[in-house]
């Protein structure tokens, strides 16, 4: 635990006051003896340190929102413990926020290897007093390698302020454990080097205002040795066959990869396990030594050999291989090996996966049924170990929770490393490992990402769709990873929503024509093509309604749509939100995940009810009268917004119908909870046991129990050629040409282009939310080619194209402007209108467009994951495209705006003329937006001649075919173009209304009446 020492006035009061002690005493409280160096200041808050960010070097705060940061300030104090100022600050944090003190990023990490630790003075609040122990709980953290503050690997502790007054916190960098709940880069190697640091971070209190002082923070002491030279094993389990040996590799790390100074020596022994040392194995014990000089990597081999014991049929059991160090800190924990499971039922590949799972099931305890029910994120695990120590059956990266390198190769083996914990259970059960790869493998730098669904929405193209999600499979399945949290079914029923992008639209009838996505990711219905290595389970979400939350309903943080309420008649809720779902189970779909918000049923007297406790829903609907055999996984943390204690949150869920609780965090508490609620009879055996049943069905069925490591073969594939021309084609065909006066569209590869705007030349801003990390982030953050790069291709004299961001470059002599403009990244209702989010353009971006459009015919892009406000700006564009979120492949936006592809899409959502018309979706009865559903120019082929005439012989054409024939597809075209071509820009609620019912009705099959209302609308213009 952290030491504290009291000071009541100065600095120099304490050194008299301790020196007066020495006097009297042999020694005096402090842990400082004659040989330790000098302190080195880290911070003395004299204003040497700036309050500054990164690159530069400097102290910053931070929080969950801007309401969550602390105040700060120097403020001078005569009661300083050193110099005259010392930091100060205020905080009133409802999620979290903090402090931290970064390093310049420009210049090289400092080396604190010398020291014992680090130390501060504290000002305490504790004025009850209260007991030692029980005042307000500090994190404070350490900052250890990566390339910067921000991308280093974080090391925890805390102290508690349970003092009155001033006081010295010192705390030994042996304190300090690798943090597990969040790492920046997703952790390094988990080895506290000291010999590149960044700097520290607090996190304060949250529930109460508060207030704190603090001064001269400084490292201290003489550095313990055994810090410097570290003892690892190139694994922690070593699964045998039976008879066979485990060969163990003991190896050295020092610090700065010096050669040691001192000798270092590990005695093991075969000690404790499961095993029978009579019969399973030989027990051995011994010494191995490092002389001092030993260079950092040194290795010597241990081996552990087995017997077989003639027993036909056994649960795997362990031998541990117990290491005491000298000279060296000893590995985290003790090498285990493992002899396999073997000659059990459920291992016999040939049997039905329904009798294996049966037979698994009946042997499992109601722990290991627990451990099968809890998903943990990677970086809560409090060690590694506890994949085996709880019989974990899922584990996941949330957004951003990546290794380092961020690479394929990185991430197979990460996930491998812990594939490999789960080999050391009984029944060596494996892990299903999750991630969100919502727009192909989006969290892997360098791999494909397509565009965001919003886009393929507007592809109205569900062959294309399908591709997308192979794609996106192959890339996951490759990096080892079995499951994915998409496809979005979400029906989006207000833009205002920060998930908006997420859905295909805001018509059922388009989000049910995209499910062959799931094909694409899953295979065939049945299941039979999830064992292979380019498949991957699929969920549906968010199960029901999370697209329909009203704007101000939400009850999370400053959300005001997102996990709010869905408040809808029993007929509409069927209609728009059910149905997508309801195609989903007929397609096989593996898994499905409710959604935060509530659902409130107008007529059932029940008021909202949160969705991962509508067991009516989830139960009744989805898995009753669906028919639904999949498993249902709950979303991050959302189980915790159940009303009432935990308990009564894990029983509620589990009854509602939930079959694995993405916990994330806290896996001991809700495993030991989930059983205590078993075995007090809230929770029935048979509820467990169904669920248990259905998670342990997919992982059979996903061939997991016989390759539960990654298949590597496909890895060459992520960010492929290949792949990279499947989203290429996608961003192309999901462009929605809204206006095309005189044809500005497409651009000649001869005309002299000026290029402008935000969103030109930023990748991140292209691919949007969910692009490595969770909210996403402007500028290269992955590897693609932007719009300008797209653009660069196609003009035949480079010299011809001018790229100026804000339009800030003269703008005479050009014969076409294109200006790129739209929104930032965001994610879930941190992207909320309302939430620090608007649906008008920027002001610079407004300025580009007026500026370009000005000076020359003009063409506006709106990089965007929703509809923006485009206001007085219309009038002056001579063509807009919606170009959504395109993905990595900004060449497919240019392939359309240079023609080597037709502009071919149509708008997933209703374009509205301001805000105050929102919600406003197609088949409202008052329905007068800027640009109906459907809408979308093409440049494709010609318009038919003849207007109402041929209208009426399309028509007529319509009796005989279907919608979603070759000969269907050209009569809707056909009759779309000569409305489209009529009405121009002179959209009114007489020909918007009909046009987008025609939209609607052909998703639903009806040629027929599509093509009636198409003419009604022709007749409206």
């Amino acid at each position: 635990m952290p030491r504290t020492r009291t000071r009541s006035r100065s600095r120099t009061a304490a050194l008299t006051a301790a020196a007066l002690l020495a006097a009297f005493l042999p020694f005096t409280a402090s842990s400082a003896s004659a040989d330790d160096p000098a302190p080195v200041p880290v911070d003395r808050f004299e204003g040497e340190v700036p309050f500054a960010n990164q690159p530069a070097e400097g102290i910053f705060t931070w929080g969950g929102s801007s309401t969550d940061n602390p105040t700060l300030t120097f403020k001078d104090r005569s009661d300083a413990p050193e110099g005259a100022k010392v930091l100060e600050g205020t905080y009133n944090i409802s999620a979290y926020g903090g402090f931290s003190h970064d390093y310049a990023a420009d210049q090289p990490g400092h080396d604190w290897t010398a020291s014992k630790g680090i130390r501060f003075w504290w000002y305490g609040q504790n004025t009850a007093p209260l007991p030692p122990g029980s005042g307000k709980k500090i994190n404070f953290e350490i900052k250890d390698g990566g390339a910067s503050g921000e991308a280093s690997e974080l090391w925890t502790t805390s102290f508690t302020d349970d003092w009155e007054g001033w006081h010295q916190v010192e705390i030994p960098f042996a304190d300090f454990v690798y943090r597990t709940d969040y790492q920046p880069v997703g952790g390094i190697d988990q080895v506290l080097g000291l010999d590149k640091m960044w700097g520290y971070a607090l996190t304060l209190p949250t529930g109460a205002p508060g207030r704190f002082a603090m001064d001269d923070v400084e490292l201290y002491g003489k550095a313990d040795p055994s810090l410097k030279v570290s003892v690892a094993t190139d694994a922690a389990v070593y699964p045998v066959k039976e008879g066979d040996s485990a060969h163990i590799k003991i190896s050295l790390a020092t610090t700065g990869a010096a050669p040691t100074e001192e000798p270092v020596t590990v005695a093991y022994t075969t000690e404790g396990g499961t095993a029978d040392p009579a019969k399973d194995y030989t027990p051995t014990s011994g010494t191995v030594t490092f002389p001092a000089g030993s260079a950092s990597g040194a290795s010597q081999t241990v081996t552990v050999a087995t017997t077989k014991d003639k027993v036909a049929a056994e649960e795997a059991e362990t031998i541990p291989l117990k290491l005491t160090v000298t000279g060296a800190k000893p590995p985290a924990e003790t090498p285990q090996v493992v002899i396999n499971a073997h000659g059990l039922p459920y291992q016999n590949a040939k049997l039905p996966v329904k009798k294996r799972v049966a037979d698994l099931l009946s042997r499992l305890s109601p722990a290991e049924k627990a451990g099968q029910m809890t998903q943990a994120e990677r970086n809560a695990l409090k060690s590694q170990g506890d994949i085996a120590g709880y019989g974990l059956g899922s584990l996941l990266s949330g957004g951003g929770s990546v290794p380092t390198p961020n690479t394929p190769e990185a991430w197979a083996k990460m996930v491998d490393s812990y594939q490999l914990r789960a080999q050391a259970t009984r029944f060596q059960i494996p892990l299903i490992y999750g991630v969100d790869a919502v727009h192909g493998h989006n969290n892997v730098i360098g791999s494909t990402i397509m565009p965001h669904n919003i886009g393929l929405g507007a592809t109205r193209d569900p062959a294309l769709a399908e591709k997308t999600g192979a794609v996106t499979a192959n890339e996951v399945r490759a990096t080892g990873i079995p499951w994915d949290f998409a496809p979005c079914l979400c029906v989006s029923r207000d833009e205002r929503w920060g998930r908006t992008y997420e859905s295909y639209g805001e018509d059922a009838a388009l989000v049910s024509s995209l499910e062959t996505v799931i094909q694409g990711m899953q295979g065939r219905a049945d299941g039979k093509d999830l064992s292979r290595n380019d498949k991957v389970l699929a969920t549906a979400k968010h199960f029901v309604g999370d697209g329909g939350t009203a704007y101000g309903s939400s009850t999370t943080g400053s959300y005001t749509v997102d996990q709010g309420v869905t408040t809808v008649t029993r007929q509409e809720l069927e209609a728009v939100h059910l149905a997508p779902f309801a195609d989903a189970v007929k397609r096989g779909i593996g898994s499905v995940m409710p959604s935060y918000s509530s659902l409130d049923i107008i007529g059932d007297d029940e008021g909202p009810v949160k969705m991962h406790a509508d067991a009516a829903m989830i139960n009744g609907v989805l898995k009753d009268r669906m028919g639904f055999k999949g498993f249902v996984i709950s979303d991050w943390q959302a189980i915790d917004q159940i009303p009432g204690d935990y308990p009564s949150d894990v029983r509620t869920s589990i009854n509602a119908g939930l079959d694995m609780i993405m916990v994330p965090t806290n896996y001991q508490t809700f495993t030991a909870t989930l059983q205590d609620e078993v075995k007090a009879g809230r929770i029935a055996q048979s509820r467990i046991d169904d669920a248990v049943s259905r998670i342990l069905t997919q992982k059979f069925q996903l061939g997991l129990f016989e390759k539960p490591y990654a298949d590597t073969a496909n890895l060459s594939k992520v960010g492929s050629a290949d792949h990279r021309a499947v989203a290429r084609t996608a961003a192309a065909e999901s462009q929605v040409l809204l206006k095309n006066t005189g044809n500005v569209l497409p651009l000649k590869p001869s005309q002299k282009v000026y290029v402008a705007g935000s969103n030109a030349d930023d990748l991140g801003n292209q691919a949007g939310g969910w692009t490595v990390t969770w909210q996403g982030g402007s500028g290269k953050t992955t590897t693609g080619t932007t719009i300008l790069d797209g653009i660069k291709k196609d003009v035949t004299d480079p010299t011809a194209l001018t790229y100026s961001k804000d339009a800030s470059a003269p703008t005479t002599g050009y014969d076409v402007g294109v200006v790129v403009v739209g929104e930032k990244p965001y994610a879930e209702g941190i992207g909320d209108v309302g939430n620090g989010h608007t649906l008008a353009l920027t002001a610079a971006d407004q300025a580009a467009i007026d500026k370009v459009c000005a000076a020359m015919k003009c063409a506006v892009l709106i990089v965007s994951g929703r509809p923006q406000l485009i206001g007085d700006q219309l009038a002056r564009t001579d063509a807009l495209v919606a170009s959504w979120l395109p993905g990595t492949e900004g060449d497919g936006v240019a392939d359309v705006l240079y023609g080597k592809k037709a502009f071919t899409g149509q708008l997933p959502l209703t374009w509205p003329k301001s805000e105050s018309q929102l919600p406003i979706n197609v088949g409202d009865a008052t329905y007068d937006p800027q640009f109906p559903y459907g809408w979308g120019l093409t440049t494709l082929k010609k318009t038919p001649p003849g207007g109402e005439v041929t209208l009426r012989a399309l028509a007529l054409a319509a009796n005989f075919v279907k919608a979603d024939s070759p000969a269907g597809k050209e009569i809707a075209t056909a009759a779309r173009q000569i409305v489209q071509q009529k009405i121009e820009t002179h959209l009114t609620q007489a020909t918007s209304k009909p046009f987008a019912d025609a939209d609607h009705l052909l998703l639903t099959g009806d040629l027929k009446g599509a093509i009636a209302k198409l003419t009604a609308a022709y007749r409206a213009a």
